[in-house]
């Protein structure tokens, strides 16, 4: 045993930029899925929409933990294929933004007035050109506070990462706490760098929703 040291506060710290890789992977891989799925959602083909909330259904069902645990433990079982804990959290974290984006991306642009869609439709702009120049930019605007409030559960959630071994914030501070054996204090600072990640993106997302709700 050994007392917590400024070289385990700095371990802690280094931990989030695996946090932060995380949230990012999420993002980029996540975000064009839920833009897919949101339009599909809207899409007038049936088929199309009941894929899509099928997929919904199916993801939001299931705990954020269960797919990790599925991707990571389920998928050398079911296809015989060993992935690292980054491809597992990575796909998991993945699936679990593309789902719960594309419904407040759907929220979005279904509270676009249909009278917006008849409008570009006069102007003779094809059905791309007036989601991309007309639709989307309302969209965007109505989604924002809440797409910003879902980053903070992002980051939340990528603490469960630390399940399957993966070296983000959360495993590293169990990590520093068995070899310190000083659980209060190291899950207090890991607690607090949690709170400083989240609460400007929660003042933010605040602060859009009175601007914007505001601005309407």
């Amino acid at each position: 045993m050994r007392s917590f040291s400024l070289a385990d506060f700095l371990s802690l710290f280094s931990a989030l930029q695996w946090t932060a890789v995380l949230v990012v992977i999420a993002l980029a891989f996540g975000g064009p899925l839920a833009l897919g799925l949101a339009l599909m959602r809207t899409s007038a083909s049936r088929a199309l929409r009941w894929i899509a909330i099928g997929f919904l259904q199916l993801v939001q069902g299931v705990p954020l933990l269960g797919l990790l645990m599925f991707f990571y433990f389920g998928m050398p079982v079911f296809l015989g294929v060993e992935i690292s804990p980054l491809v597992a959290v990575g796909i998991a974290m993945t699936v679990y933004t593309a789902s719960f984006l594309g419904e407040i991306w759907r929220g979005g642009i279904e509270a676009v007035k249909h009278e917006q869609w008849e409008a570009a439709a006069c102007l003779g702009l094809s059905g791309w050109h007036q989601f991309r120049y007309v639709i989307a930019p309302q969209a965007f605007r109505m989604a924002l506070p809440p797409t910003v409030g879902f980053l903070v559960q992002l980051i939340k959630g990528t603490s469960l990462a630390s399940i399957v071994g993966f070296v983000e914030l959360a495993r590293a501070g169990q990590l520093v706490s068995a070899a310190t054996f000083q659980p209060l204090l190291v899950y207090s600072i890991v607690a607090a760098i949690y709170f400083a990640a989240c609460l400007p993106l929660t003042l933010w997302a605040r602060s859009l929703e009175a601007r914007l709700n505001g601005a309407r």
